[in-house]
């Protein structure tokens, strides 16, 4: 099982790629950067969490922008988005950034994607939450078709356009996997339908365990390997036995959680996980 970390990467925190070139000598098998555009002054929709929104939501950096940083600096670290929220993004621009990222990182770019849960900050982009998850849905299918295809094409409801050349493709083959997040039963069918992995916010350990199975019977009835669809546990609790669990449970790999915070508080953190847990980095060939 892999060993990840994740860090609202802001600008007040611990640079991104200096981040990343601390996790990859401590042997972290990938660094995820979550994202928002913007946060709408009106504060109209609860943040899931519960309380006040933190801080970080509103001071994120571009993803991509910061995850090239990482990818010049370092050489083995996997490089993710947990998650990019696509539905605020236009497709043709993110099939480019993809493509664009994991050329430049050699093959290490993870694409992980969401509904996103802010109803007046997708509005802004023109998205409706009723329809945000048909929208995702056409705008994955029509990415891979852009990564794999020299003249693609694709004609749906919230996503058309006619065929188009788009280069660079790709460095991994047939492109970098599509991980969709979520905990809910719709959320897993949608993994099993068409995209290459599940990940689940760690909110509890017997909630994920039964998410698994419940992710195993789709696949089995979609006659799809459950291979094709890791699992990564975003948010997982730094306890041995939580982690057994999920180990247990074939998860793929687990993200950690960094604070963001300045590099004196931030790496602290890393060394103690790097002990603690060094010899899940070893089974997980982190």
């Amino acid at each position: 099982m892999k060993v990840g970390i994740f860090m609202f990467a802001t600008d007040y925190a611990i640079r991104a790629d200096e981040l990343a070139v601390e996790a990859e000598s401590r042997d972290f098998e990938s660094l995820w950067l979550p994202e928002h555009t913007h946060i709408p002054v009106s504060r109209q929709t609860p943040w899931p969490g519960g309380g006040e929104l933190p801080k970080e939501y509103s001071h994120t950096f571009d993803p991509f922008v910061a995850l090239t940083a990482a990818a010049v600096r370092t050489e083995r670290i996997r490089l993710g988005t947990g998650i990019c929220l696509i539905i605020e993004r236009d497709t043709l621009i993110t099939a480019k950034a993809v493509a664009s990222l994991d050329r430049i990182s050699e093959g290490r770019m993870l694409l992980g994607i969401g509904g996103g849960w802010n109803v007046e900050e997708m509005e802004n982009h023109g998205v409706s939450y009723s329809t945000r998850f048909a929208k995702l849905r056409e705008q994955v299918l029509a990415m891979k078709a852009i990564w794999t295809e020299d003249e693609a094409e694709f004609h749906g409801e919230h996503v058309d356009f006619d065929p188009v050349w788009s280069w660079p493709k790709p460095w991994q083959q047939p492109h970098p996997p599509v991980i969709l997040g979520g905990g809910t039963g719709y959320t897993r069918q949608r993994v099993v339908d068409f995209c290459d992995g599940w990940m689940p916010i760690a909110r509890s350990v017997d909630a994920v365990l039964t998410g698994i199975k419940d992710l195993q019977r789709r696949a089995e009835e979609a006659q799809r390997d459950l291979a094709s669809v890791p699992v990564t546990i975003f948010g997982a609790a730094p306890k041995p036995e939580d982690l057994d669990a999920y180990r247990e449970a074939g998860v793929d790999r687990v993200l950690l959680p960094v604070p963001p915070q300045e590099r004196d508080q931030v790496l602290p953190r890393l060394d103690r996980y790097a002990s603690d847990l060094g010899r899940f980095f070893e089974d997980g060939e982190s």
